[in-house]
C-alpha cells in the first residue's frame, strides 16, 4: 500500500480515538455512498457530524483542512443525505474537518473545526 495511504488510515484512527475521548459515539468509519465516501460519521448531542479527516506532513502545499475541495463537500452532502434517510434521522447534523499535522519525529498536532462547512 501506498505510504500516502498509511498516513491517511492512520490519521484517521487518531481522529477517531480523539473523537471518541470527546464522548462522540462512532456510528460509521469509511462510509460509502456511490463515489463518495465519509471519514467518520459520529453521533453527539442527538446530532449525526459527518468528519471529514485530512493528514499531512507538511504545510508546505497549505494546511491539512485546505484540502477539503467544493467538490469534495459536494460529495459528502450526498452521501449524507443517504445516509440521513437510511437512519431516519430527524435531528440536526453537521459537517466537520479533523486537520492531522505530524512532524519530522512522527508527533503530531490535531485541530477539530466544527461546523467547517455548509455544503450548498
Amino acid at each position: 500500500m501506498a505510504s500516502h495511504n498509511d498516513l491517511g488510515f492512520k490519521g484517521e484512527a487518531i481522529a477517531k480515538a480523539f473523537l471518541e475521548r470527546n464522548n462522540y459515539e462512532i456510528l460509521d468509519e469509511n462510509w460509502v455512498h456511490g463515489k463518495a465516501e465519509i471519514d467518520l460519521i459520529a453521533y453527539l448531542n442527538r446530532q449525526i457530524i459527518f468528519v471529514e479527516v485530512k493528514t499531512r506532513t507538511s504545510v508546505a502545499f497549505g494546511m491539512p483542512e485546505d484540502f477539503v475541495s467544493d467538490a469534495k463537500q459536494k460529495q459528502m452532502e450526498l452521501a449524507a443525505n443517504e445516509y440521513i434517510q437510511l437512519m431516519n434521522h430527524q435531528g440536526e447534523i453537521r459537517f466537520d474537518v479533523i486537520s492531522i499535522l505530524f512532524d519530522k519525529q512522527d508527533k503530531y498536532t490535531i485541530k477539530h473545526i466544527e461546523d467547517a462547512f455548509w455544503p450548498s
